[in-house]
């Protein structure tokens, strides 16, 4: 049974039939640990939701929800994603996420992150957190002082750092992959690409993809980042609203989940769909066969967005991290989409689910020894 864990640190059992409960078992989470500490401000998740290939991994995430039952469905959500991102990924990690409840442009103190690293803590190793939306390296430096279960602190204290610039260089490998079963080439010279987003991982993949001489447009929430990352790269800036139906070969999300939903599926005039954010199908089931109905690729988020996770890995590899190594794993990025796009075409189904049985084949026989 999963466990509830309350600021004061006593558990509290809910009944078997509990909508939490049924949430928890759809999606086959272990544990949920709810994080309060009201002095500091801290409103916090922390989900686990397979440990059978090793400690859960995941980032932190620090963000305004609008509530705390939308904070919730994004945490599992988020977390059962990093269970399928490090299975596919051929890791020994199991997947875990955090979110933390408050504004990441005022609502940040040493005290906060020190109260949540505390809680992290108390998993003894059963979570393992990293960097995420709407976090930075001196956040994880502040968790670091509570707990050795972080990950992607400066390499001067002996991890490896900022992970995007590794999930953006796998995301860009998942768009060349997914080029070359679109196109029959995995050159982007000439692509015309609607990058939403213009964070971390969303630079780092345009900076690649304009190298090799593509045309970006940049779409943000916050009209000065698009304009500044489409300054550095030679892009044209796009209001948020208009990226979706723009007459492009790809559509490369770098934001948030959900952006394939109900409102922009008939929207979208691209080939391919492939980017570094979470969740991107608001729903799998509908809206991933829906792309495949309208012959549109779609690049299964956690398999080309797991570059971070594999960077992290290395960090916790025993030999210890080696930047070059990491970039060498991050690459067979490439090579596990076009797995998953074939797999996908050979058996007549939704990339996503292709995805799914990959992942789920290689945790079922973890299970049995295999």
């Amino acid at each position: 049974m999963s466990v509830i864990t309350s600021g004061t640190g006593q558990k509290n059992r809910l009944s078997d039939d509990s909508p939490i409960f049924n949430t928890l078992t759809e999606l086959g989470h272990e544990q949920v640990v709810i994080c309060s500490d009201p002095e500091v401000g801290l409103k916090a998740i922390i989900a686990i939701h397979d440990t059978t290939l090793g400690p859960s991994l995941g980032g932190t995430r620090m963000w305004m929800y609008n509530n705390e039952q939308e904070a919730l469905r994004d945490v599992l959500r988020l977390s059962r994603g990093m269970t399928y991102k490090a299975a596919i990924s051929g890791l020994n990690l199991g997947g875990g996420k955090a979110v933390i409840i408050g504004d990441s442009r005022t609502d940040k103190t040493e005290a906060l992150f020190r109260s949540f690293g505390r809680f992290v803590d108390g998993l003894a190793g059963r979570y393992i957190t990293a960097e995420d939306v709407g976090m930075e390296v001196q956040n994880m430096e502040w968790i670091l002082k509570e707990t050795t279960h972080v990950t992607g602190i400066p390499e001067s204290m002996g991890g490896s750092g900022d992970p995007s610039p590794f999930t953006g260089y796998g995301v860009y490998m998942g768009a060349k992959a997914s080029a070359k079963k679109a196109y029959g080439s995995d050159s982007l010279e000439g692509k015309r690409i609607a990058l939403q987003g213009a964070g971390h991982v969303a630079s780092y993949f345009a900076e690649h993809a304009r190298k090799e001489g593509a045309e970006l447009f940049i779409s943000d929430i916050y009209t000065e980042k698009a304009e500044s990352l489409a300054a550095k790269v030679g892009g044209t800036v796009v209001p948020a609203e208009d990226i979706y139906g723009l007459d492009v070969d790809i559509f490369t999300p770098c934001a948030l989940g959900g952006v394939v939903n109900d409102e922009t599926i008939d929207i979208f005039n691209c080939d391919i769909i492939a980017g570094g954010a979470n969740n991107i199908l608001d729903d799998e089931e509908v809206h991933g066969k829906q792309l495949m109905d309208k012959g549109i690729i779609y690049a299964p988020d956690y398999a080309i967005n797991a570059g971070g996770i594999i960077n992290i890995s290395v960090e916790l590899s025993e030999n210890g991290y080696d930047p070059a190594i990491a970039k060498e794993k991050t690459a067979v990025i490439y090579d596990t989409t076009l797995k998953v796009l074939n797999y996908a075409e050979e058996n007549g189904i939704p990339t996503f689910k292709a995805a799914n049985l990959l992942a789920e084949q290689r945790i079922a026989d973890a299970k049995a020894g295999k």
